[in-house]
């Protein structure tokens, strides 16, 4: 085994950003764009993630804002929560997952329904100015954008990057292309997971 490799993690981060600035041009992106891009091609390794992020106009000043007015963060899984570095929400954020929530339970198995979308039918109190990340569920993307009907339970902003191959691609598609003008960013196509999205969530709260 080779014991020459880099121990120091601030090294380690240090060199991985200048890689990443090396490498991919952000410049592309509008400048407040390019910390979340960079933080979420760091957490997954995928040099040409850029091409795939797609993001509304207003998103990262209407999260920002969100986010020091101490808007709730809701989650679809607990694995976006565990990653969520609470140090740099600003205003001791409140985070809501309902996933293992009896009631999500109860909802799904009555209705036939999967969970994540069941989940999403206990957030309603609490969307107004939230930021919401799906990471995971597409089904619970494609829920939200139903449960959306008044301005009274509109999110500030919307993250969505549920992976795979069923649904994963269209529910993102209708976050994009929804004539509401939800605050969003997204990863287009299969690309996708929860540490992408809360990489995401990370960036958009240190630049406050």
């Amino acid at each position: 085994m080779n014991n020459n490799y880099i121990r120091d993690p601030e090294e380690i981060t240090r060199r991985s950003f200048n890689i990443i600035e090396r490498e991919i041009n952000l410049e592309i992106l509008p400048k407040n764009m390019r910390p979340i891009a960079s933080r979420m091609i760091h957490t997954c390794g995928i040099t040409e993630l850029h091409n795939y992020i797609d993001f509304s106009k207003n998103a990262v000043s209407s999260g920002q804002q969100a986010l020091s007015e101490g808007a709730t963060i809701i989650v679809d899984v607990n694995m976006v929560t565990a990653g969520i570095d609470l140090s740099a929400l600003p205003k001791n954020n409140n985070i809501l997952c309902t996933l293992n929530d009896d009631r999500t339970r109860k909802i799904s198995t009555n209705t036939k329904i999967t969970r994540a979308m069941a989940a999403v039918d206990l957030w309603q109190p609490f969307l107004k100015n939230s930021i919401v990340v799906i990471g995971n569920a597409p089904t619970a993307l494609f829920r939200l954008l139903e449960i959306i009907d008044t301005p009274n339970n509109t999110p500030a902003l919307v993250i969505a990057t549920p992976p795979g191959f069923v649904g994963a691609s269209e529910s993102k598609e209708a976050l994009i292309n929804d004539n509401r003008g939800i605050p969003f960013i997204a990863v287009r196509g299969r690309l996708g997971g929860s540490a992408m999205a809360v990489a995401a969530l990370n960036a958009l709260a240190r630049g406050i």
